[in-house]
């Protein structure tokens, strides 16, 4: 069962379970619900994730207003 964990958390769980499936010795029923639990962390982590670096990415200017970066755009603006 997936609980509300902090982001490590749930990267060390996910961790688990790759290494787990990778090794091969698990019952392919048990192999199929770890790999759903796995899909589910993935997803999970991805948008934690991807909220994260749109915080990350707002600056605020000296006058108090918000600036949004461009992820994809590696020259900042300076403060």
């Amino acid at each position: 069962m997936i609980e509300k964990n902090n982001f490590e958390a749930q990267l060390k769980q996910l961790e688990t379970i790759v290494s787990q499936l990778e090794n091969g010795n698990i019952a392919l029923d048990d192999a199929l619900d770890q790999f759903k639990v796995g899909v589910k962390l993935s997803r999970d982590l991805d948008k934690r994730l991807t909220s994260a670096e749109e915080t990350v990415a707002k600056l605020i200017d000296q006058n108090g207003q918000e600036t949004v970066l461009d992820p994809n755009d590696s020259q900042a603006p300076e403060a």
